[in-house]
């Protein structure tokens, strides 16, 4: 194609993906720059913890998420899509102040992200097809090695945070990135400028101090590594921080200025599903396996398990305010048949031995 036909291609390509709910579409090159030099400068500190993934898929000495063409041989550039998630969930600084309530990272209290951007991806290249030809690509969804936010930042799609999130200016960072791997030459899209200046507000907001210094992320230390990655024992010094978050973390976005202006998401889906932005951790704790695979169901919640649910939920518990309540719950579960939920509920039973209880 000339520079007009490809020019053409991409604004059509932006076109067919609004019309498909994207809230944003880039383009991106297939050179990374520094950021396989950063990848391997975090690996090798054991910033990743448990999660081995991120250190596979080599290539030599480097790593394929870093070489989009070593991963997907022939691809020429990169299609980025950006689809905002915020919706009108229940105010997430209310329920954090209330220990009594479980809170949820507002983007898990909705429907499973993976297979709704899949699927607008997929019709996006569809869509292409249909236009120019067969082509070669790869959808992408957070399912398989990319840096997906160096790759949105190249293609203009907003900046890193000091939290490591991608920000926009008019989206904040409350919003799933997807990419399209092809093998079409689609010149990319200018970065945009960073806009956080002298602000810390993430790094001050982070409970656990896993943002070590700017724009990098311990994810060790990290609540949502701790809710959802670690498959392990939650190291005890941290529990205390975790206060009453059982599914990830919203801390850093909530302090970041630029979500002020977070637009709501135009998608149902996203809307919060079973009351899981403002549950009762008395109540989500009593949820047998069964109640928990069914009410979550098509939810990005259900893939940790219910054994890991509970796990976190103790947690939860042994920080909140004691009551006959709380202990009676904690208690109920003390037999439990996981050795990793029966560890975190005696620990949580513990944090409420020398308490006096309230009704």
């Amino acid at each position: 194609m000339d520079q007009r036909a490809t020019a053409q291609l991409k604004d059509d390509i932006r076109c067919w993906g609004r019309e498909l709910g994207f809230d944003a579409i880039g383009f991106a090159g297939i050179d990374l720059g520094t950021a396989e030099a950063g990848l391997a400068a975090w690996l090798a500190a054991g910033c990743h913890g448990e999660m081995d993934y991120m250190a596979a898929h080599r290539s030599g000495t480097g790593y394929k998420r870093a070489r989009p063409a070593e991963l997907v041989p022939g691809t020429l550039s990169i299609i980025t899509a950006r689809l905002n998630y915020r919706s009108a969930s229940a105010d997430s600084q209310a329920t954090l102040a209330d220990p009594e309530s479980a809170f949820v990272s507002r983007y898990a209290v909705g429907r499973d992200y993976h297979k709704l951007l899949r699927s607008r991806l997929q019709q996006l290249a569809d869509r292409i097809e249909r236009e120019i030809g067969a082509f070669g690509y790869r959808v992408f969804t957070d399912s398989a090695p990319v840096m997906e936010a160096e790759l949105a930042a190249n293609s203009g799609l907003g900046w890193r945070g000091k939290h490591s999130l991608l920000l926009d200016r008019e989206a904040g960072s409350y919003f799933f990135l997807g990419e399209i791997f092809v093998d079409l030459a689609l010149p990319a899209d200018h970065p945009v400028t960073d806009h956080c200046g002298n602000c810390s507000a993430c790094i001050d907001a982070c409970p656990t101090a896993a943002i070590t210094e700017p724009y990098r992320l311990d994810a060790r230390l990290c609540v949502s590594y701790l809710t959802i990655e670690l498959k392990s024992a939650i190291p005890e010094a941290l529990r205390p921080a975790l206060g009453n978050r059982i599914y990830g973390c919203d801390d850093c976005q909530l302090a970041c200025p630029w979500n002020r202006f977070a637009p709501l998401t135009r998608e149902a889906d996203f809307a919060p599903r079973h009351g899981l932005d403002q549950g009762s951790l008395v109540d989500l704790f009593a949820w047998t396996e069964t109640e928990f695979n069914e009410r979550l169901a098509g939810s990005a919640i259900r893939r940790i398990g219910h054994e890991r649910w509970l796990r976190n939920i103790a947690v939860a518990l042994g920080n909140a305010p004691a009551s006959r309540e709380v202990v009676a719950a904690l208690q109920r579960r003390s037999d439990h048949a996981s050795p990793l939920v029966r560890e975190h509920v005696a620990w949580a039973l513990a944090q409420h031995a020398e308490q006096p209880l309230s009704a």
